[in-house]
């Protein structure tokens, strides 16, 4: 089964996709991981990483299908993914898109996560992650540029049929219940 759980930043893909990962039996892929991982070792695709992301801007998309499709290929996956922050731009969804049918697999299921934007600047701001983005005036760049980029990628899914909207307000445990309920 290839879930890509979305939504903007602050909408808790990382922990539902932790408690779906430990449910389904499928592992996370987490580009934001990767990517936080490669910082803290201060390898050269971390570095260059830690300036696009200082500015506030997105990772170029060439780079991110790389890194997840090298990622994919480790025997982990073999059963399925759960996806947490990939696809971020159409460009990344038509280049996971061949990747996939390239090896006769499919998206099953591309799960949503609808926050109001004060809660995601909240939570954000709350979560103390020590980002150095983790300012209100950079939190709102980052859900612009969600807004702008990544946004069409739902419409993307939207027209495949694939999408399941999901009230990413409540608790973790509510929220999960409803994801549950989505796939099942």
């Amino acid at each position: 089964m290839n879930i890509i759980l979305f939504g903007p930043p602050g909408a808790g893909k990382g922990t539902q996709a932790k408690k779906m990962s430990d449910h389904f039996g499928i592992p996370q892929l987490s580009t934001g991981n990767i990517f936080r991982e490669n910082i803290k070792k201060e390898t050269p695709l971390g570095k260059k990483v830690k300036s696009i992301l200082d500015a506030g801007r997105l990772v170029p998309d060439e780079t991110v299908v790389d890194l997840v499709t090298d990622e994919l290929e480790k025997n982990d996956y073999k059963n399925g993914v759960i996806l947490d922050g990939f696809p971020r731009t159409v460009n990344q969804a038509e280049a996971l898109e061949v990747y996939l049918s390239e090896k006769g697999e499919t998206i099953d299921y591309f799960i949503t996560l609808d926050v109001p934007e004060e809660e995601l600047v909240e939570r954000i701001l709350s979560r103390g992650e020590g980002r150095s983005d983790d300012t209100a005036e950079k939190v709102k760049t980052r859900l612009k540029i969600y807004r702008d980029e990544t946004e069409p990628v739902l419409n993307y899914y939207k027209e495949k049929g694939a999408v399941k909207e999901i009230n990413g307000v409540g608790s973790i445990e509510e929220i999960f219940n409803r994801i549950k309920n989505a796939v099942s």
